[in-house]
């Protein structure tokens, strides 16, 4: 385990149980934060790989399928 999580674990340990609600949410934040980055990339490499499929070519053989 990282140094950075063994002190995030020292320090949850030793604040107010008002605050433990604060820092959860702060957590949660962060998490859904990063979940939408990863939708975003997702998102673009998807956009860029349909492109290649826009194309006179593809869309005429389509039409008759």
């Amino acid at each position: 385990m990282s140094a950075n999580k063994e002190e995030i674990k020292k320090l949850i340990d030793t604040i107010p149980e008002q605050d433990a609600a604060e820092v959860l949410d702060f957590i949660g934040f962060l998490k859904m934060k990063r979940e939408r980055e990863s939708f975003r990339d997702l998102e673009k490499a998807s956009a860029s790989s349909t492109e290649f499929w826009n194309n006179p070519i593809d869309d005429e053989v389509w039409n008759h399928v």
